[in-house]
């Protein structure tokens, strides 16, 4: 069994979605003066690669902690967009195959290789809202991407937001997906923290191959 990691870290003044306030780390505890280590994070739930809960966006929707823990984790399907202009249904019908098998459908778009830059927060790639309701009709858990948002950062009605997490389907954002996990079958697990009414949560979101 191999594992891999496709969380970025967490850290100060790292990437955040634009409005949000990096996270913050305040020593509580020192080791030489106290004997232990212990932090103080202050940190929004939607921080880093984080999974979006349907509460995040519909009133009455449930939050992660809704959710027994079999949910988080499923067979995964990779979907390669890297080089394509949008995210649309005829990509998508092409894993067709693949996505009726899975649990989780992850999509690189390539976007990845500009976390920690401006660019990063720009010009990513989203799915149409005809590419977003055919996958919310898939029997699947939760959908990722390699991208700040499955919506564009100036979206005022988070179409795609809308369309999956009605279904329950729940978003996974700011993966990091290697080159490794193309051709390989893998099981996909990402943990969220059990935080009551949660509307989204950092994760830790790995890949488990040779299952």
């Amino acid at each position: 069994m191999k594992i891999v990691d496709l969380t970025h870290m967490i850290r100060e003044n790292m990437s955040v979605f634009p409005g949000s306030e990096s996270p913050k780390f305040e020593s509580i505890g020192l080791l030489e003066k106290d004997g232990f280590e212990e932090k103080k994070i202050t940190i929004y739930s939607h921080t880093g690669t984080h999974m979006d809960a349907p509460r995040h966006i519909i009133g009455g929707g449930k939050g992660l902690d809704d959710f027994s823990a079999d949910k988080f984790l499923g067979k995964g399907a990779l979907v390669d967009a890297r080089g394509k202009s949008d995210i649309d249904l005829d990509l998508l019908v092409k894993y067709e195959k693949e996505i009726e098998k899975s649990e989780f459908v992850l999509i690189d778009t390539g976007w990845g290789r500009y976390w920690g830059e401006k660019d990063y927060y720009r010009g990513f790639l989203c799915m149409t809202k005809e590419a977003a309701q055919w996958l919310s009709c898939k029997k699947i858990k939760g959908l990722g991407i390699d991208a700040i948002s499955v919506d564009p950062v100036e979206s005022s009605d988070l179409a795609n937001h809308n369309i999956l997490l009605r279904k329950e389907i729940l978003i996974i954002e700011n993966l990091k997906i290697p080159e490794k996990l193309y051709g390989k079958e893998f099981l996909f697990s990402a943990l969220p923290l059990k935080i009551e009414n949660s509307d989204g949560s950092p994760i830790r979101a790995v890949a488990i191959l040779d299952i």
